[in-house]
């Protein structure tokens, strides 16, 4: 079975300017379900966007998976006015139907897991429906404008327990066979089946407001990876704010000096001889770090890396830990996601105050002036203690 999926994303947004490349911890909205739907059973993913920004920030960034295709949509499906539909048929058109089950999946839907993605596609498949829909159940009392109650008797009001609510679509996951796409030219079709989604996902991301709420739920749900915390085997670090002091210098030709302590540099020497490995995360591609990283013997350095959080976790199977078996070490937004939800999450005393905020650990060494070192005296003495 051939499972593909579209990710639809326009550039143009009236609610919220750039909707799609707003941050949320960090990272653009856009890559929340983009990195759920590269860890599910997915066997393609299409980003079908007008974007160029997104189109060269997912081209330069997923390169550690063949799993994503971005695909330029026409204007006229990119318009205010055009209906979703519109683009998945473009798409469909453009792959000549190449697929068995096609998938609508909403960057609009940050919450959305692979978990759920993985249900959608097995209920396809061994449902013999024809096309599935992610929906929440609430137990609200809904009226209607004429101020009629339409599913309870508020003069016999049930307990909670005893009510059986609502069943709602929750516009985040979308799946449909191939024949039923080509007969109805829509996401649904035939005989339709739910698949259940947690009651905090009902939040689709329209207004600012939205994007505050949907933070605090992520915010909730990256922090679940911490417990219980494990021995650290890895320490992922940032760079610049890191092992530097944040500034550098630049002459006519570029970048010319980074500042680097020897008291940091001794400290990785005893963090591996304490059997924990340091891994270099940058979304700087400094031929400068590159240096250093290989002067201090450190093999796994990663440079020009924007979305931290996707690739390592694309490489926690091959590293054969989990989150909470990981220590981080970062002072900008761009790790927010990764503080809150490694085992260690930690900054120096001069980080972001974002950042400063949700670390479990906020040094009392300034970045390049002996944060590593700190942070490596505590993670000894904590896999000391486990």
């Amino acid at each position: 079975m051939n499972n593909i999926a579209i990710i639809p994303l326009r550039a143009g947004s009236k609610g919220i300017v750039n909707k799609n490349r707003t941050k949320i911890l960090g990272r653009p909205l856009f890559c929340w379900v983009l990195t759920e739907a590269i860890q599910s059973n997915l066997d393609h993913v299409y980003v079908f966007t007008d974007d160029k920004i997104i189109q060269s920030f997912i081209e330069a960034e997923y390169t550690w998976t063949n799993k994503i295709t971005v695909v330029e949509r026409s204007a006229e499906s990119a318009s205010d006015t055009a209906s979703t539909e519109l683009g998945m048929i473009e798409l469909a058109e453009k792959l000549s139907y190449g697929f068995d089950h096609y998938f609508l999946l909403q960057a609009t839907s940050p919450l959305t897991t692979y978990v759920d993605i993985n249900r959608a596609i097995s209920t396809l498949k061994t449902e013999g429906v024809d096309s599935v829909l992610s929906a929440v159940k609430t137990h609200r009392f809904i009226w209607n404008s004429r101020g009629r109650s339409l599913n309870y008797d508020y003069m016999n009001r049930p307990r909670r327990q005893d009510f059986e609510g609502l069943i709602i679509e929750n516009g985040a996951v979308y799946g449909c066979t191939k024949k039923s796409f080509q007969k109805t030219k829509n996401r649904l079709g035939g005989q339709v089946q739910l698949i259940e989604m947690e009651e905090d996902t009902l939040i689709e991301i329209d207004s600012p407001e939205d994007l505050i709420m949907v933070e605090q739920l992520l915010k909730k749900r990256l922090l679940k990876n911490k417990t219980p915390v494990a021995a650290i085997k890895y320490l992922v670090m940032d760079v610049d704010g890191v092992f530097t002091d944040a500034t550098v210098d630049y002459t006519k030709d570029g970048e010319f000096s980074k500042t680097f302590s020897f008291v940091d540099g001794m400290g990785l020497q005893i963090l591996r001889e304490n059997g924990i490995e340091p891994i270099i995360m940058t979304s700087e591609n400094s031929m400068l770090v590159k240096k250093r990283m290989e002067k201090l013997n450190i093999d796994r350095c990663y440079l020009g890396v924007k979305d931290k959080y996707a690739l390592i976790n694309n490489m926690l199977p091959q590293l054969g830990v989990r989150r909470n078996q990981l220590a981080y070490l970062g002072d900008d937004i761009n790790d927010m996601a990764n503080i809150l939800s490694v085992g260690w999450g930690s900054c120096p005393n001069d980080a972001t105050r974002e950042v400063a905020n949700i670390a479990d650990i906020k040094l009392e060494h300034s970045g390049g002036k002996g944060a590593i070192r700190e942070l490596v005296d505590f993670l000894i003495r904590f896999n000391n203690r486990v």
